[in-house]
C-alpha cells in the first residue's frame, strides 16, 4: 500500500497541498464538524498541538458533512467560525467525503490501514439512542474520528469519543514523538 500521505489535497484557503510535507512526523488526521455535540473537541485538539507540535506533532482537520449535516458551512465559514470560537491554529482541510462509494482517497487509505474502529458498539449504541444509524464497518463512525500516522507511517484508529486530552490518545502520541 502506498503511503496515506502521498497525497496532495486542497487546504481550507483552496491552494493544492502535497500531505507528503507531513511524512516523517506524527500526524492526527480528524474529520471535523461544526454543529456536532463532540465539536467541542476542537479545543482539546487546538491543546495538543500548541502542547505538542514544537515536537513534531502535526494535527489534520478535515471537515466531512457525511454525518446528520452537521458540517454544513463553506470552506470559508468553518475557516471563521473555527478560529473565532475555538482559535485553531492547525492545519484545516477542505471539506471532503470521509465515507461511502465517493469518499477522499486519504480516507480510503487511512480506513484500509486501520479498518477497525476501537470501541465502535459503544459509539454505535449512543447514536442509537439519538435515533441515528450509524455506518457499516470499516467506514468512519462520525465527527471527530481520529487517524494517528506514526512518524515510521504506521495508521492507529480511535473512535470519535475518544477526547484529545485522553490517556489513551495523549499517550499514543507521546510515545512517537
Amino acid at each position: 500500500m502506498s503511503h496515506v500521505l502521498d497525497l496532495s489535497v486542497n487546504n481550507i484557503q483552496g491552494n493544492s497541498t502535497d500531505l507528503s510535507a507531513f511524512q516523517g512526523k506524527t500526524v492526527l488526521v480528524v474529520n471535523v464538524a461544526s454543529k456536532c455535540g463532540l465539536t467541542p473537541q476542537y479545543e482539546g485538539l487546538e491543546a495538543l498541538y500548541k502542547k505538542y507540535h514544537g515536537q513534531g506533532l502535526e494535527i489534520l482537520g478535515f471537515p466531512a458533512n457525511d454525518f446528520a449535516g452537521q458540517e454544513p458551512g463553506t470552506d470559508e465559514e468553518i475557516q471563521q467560525f473555527c478560529s473565532l470560537t475555538y482559535d485553531v491554529t492547525f492545519p484545516m482541510f477542505s471539506k471532503i467525503t470521509v465515507t461511502g462509494e465517493n469518499k477522499h482517497p486519504l480516507y480510503k487509505g487511512l480506513i484500509e490501514a486501520a479498518p477497525v474502529t476501537p470501541n465502535r458498539d459503544a459509539m454505535v449504541n449512543m447514536l442509537a439512542g439519538h435515533k441515528i444509524e450509524a455506518t457499516k464497518a470499516p467506514e468512519v463512525v462520525w465527527n471527530f474520528e481520529k487517524f494517528l500516522i506514526t512518524k515510521e507511517g504506521k495508521v492507529i484508529r480511535f473512535s470519535p469519543d475518544v477526547a484529545p486530552e485522553s490517556e489513551e490518545l495523549v499517550s499514543a502520541i507521546e510515545a512517537d514523538l
